[in-house]
């Protein structure tokens, strides 16, 4: 099943601020094992290795972290593992894979899978025919490919896509023309969205050549087509950590659902087949671990009495005990502990920024 032709980038350089506790400045959520024995980091790379030639399977993080990643990912090659000197949201981290994969593979042809590094996919072998069939599409259409998830609820926390007329393109797979991106709405716009039909969630994976993302950077952010260039030019002379300095200190923040793929007409949405999950705060823990008598999901030690609906995360070595309590997320570690209704669980990262401006409580970030 492996396709030399085919490249896997995959983002991994945020900080996870909606775990804190546990996902630190030093150690963030992609490191956590926070569901199963592997970290959500190492989960990614192991659904792509029977269709994603190792050599060709690339981490873009943040270069603090790329030696933890290197040392837990030694089965890839450490030049695989790049890491930004700052974060300036996903265009650049997508100029910056396309550039490397360019080098990389000698041609424009080659076949890119971006995908975040904290999704839980348990149908693996669904997920890998998927992205097959996208990436054969991908690289026949020369379009860019999206995989959209049919919305289990009028969430407000992911944004969406809405779907037009069916193509005739899949066997396997159902594709869809698309649209139009819709950014994360309120909860009135995402029920109307929900009642539509047509939209799904984006998922944040996006499948094209790199003839089709250079074309796309050409006609809408050309600034990002010259980095894309530099950087892969850079990549190939053993000489990146320079250009990566000198590149990312004068690109701005963007994202590239802004730069291109707001812009871009060639889009095709692929209907998710598998089960997915976005593991984007602590909430995420109630589709993914059993809950007790109580519904409580726990990790760790607990005892409750009258406690329900509650997440309550530890270790072997600490109880955590609870009264009359419900909807809560308690989160303990050895040097800090988070209360907070399970509704605020986004807030989780608004709290994480006040503890940054506080002299006296930055070092607990």
């Amino acid at each position: 099943m492996e396709n030399k032709n085919f490249y896997a980038v995959v983002m991994a350089g945020g900080k996870g601020e909606r775990f804190w506790p546990q996902s630190r400045t030093n150690h963030p959520k992609q490191l956590l094992r926070l569901i199963g024995n592997l970290t959500l980091l190492e989960q990614t790379v192991e659904r792509l290795k029977p269709l994603v030639p190792e050599e060709n399977i690339l981490i873009i993080t943040n270069q603090d972290y790329v030696a933890p990643m290197q040392s837990l990912l030694k089965n890839l090659p450490e030049e695989n593992i790049i890491g930004e000197p700052i974060g300036r949201d996903t265009a650049p981290c997508v100029a910056l894979a396309a550039g490397i994969v360019r080098a990389k593979a000698g041609n424009d042809k080659a076949v890119m899978f971006l995908l975040p590094a904290d999704h839980v996919i348990r149908n693996v072998e669904a997920m890998r025919s998927e992205l097959k069939d996208c990436a054969e599409l991908a690289g026949e259409k020369d379009s860019i490919i999206t995989i959209g998830v049919n919305p289990a609820s009028a969430s407000t926390g992911y944004g969406y896509i809405k779907c037009g007329e069916q193509l005739p393109d899949g066997v396997h797979t159902n594709f869809f023309k698309s649209l139009g991106f819709k950014e994360k709405p309120n909860i009135e716009t995402a029920k109307k969205f929900l009642a539509d039909g047509n939209y799904k969630w984006n998922s944040g994976m996006f499948i094209w050549s790199i003839k089709t993302i250079t074309e796309a950077f050409r006609q809408h952010a050309p600034h990002l087509e010259l980095m894309a260039k530099r950087l892969g030019e850079a990549y190939a002379n053993d000489d990146i950590e320079q250009a990566l300095a000198e590149e990312y200190g004068k690109c701005d923040k963007i994202s590239i659902d802004y730069a291109v793929m707001e812009k871009v007409k060639n889009v095709i949405v692929a209907e998710c087949s598998f089960d997915w999950d976005d593991v984007g705060s602590w909430t995420a823990l109630r589709n993914q671990i059993r809950h007790d008598k109580d519904d409580n999901v726990v990790r760790g030690l607990f005892e409750g009495i009258d406690s329900n609906n509650n997440i309550v995360v530890s270790d072997s070595r600490h109880l955590i005990a609870a009264i009359d309590v419900e909807d809560l997320i308690i989160v303990h570690t050895d040097d800090a502990t988070l209360v907070c209704n399970a509704k605020s669980a986004q807030r989780i990262k608004e709290l994480v920024h006040t503890l940054g401006v506080n002299a006296e409580l930055s070092k607990f970030i």
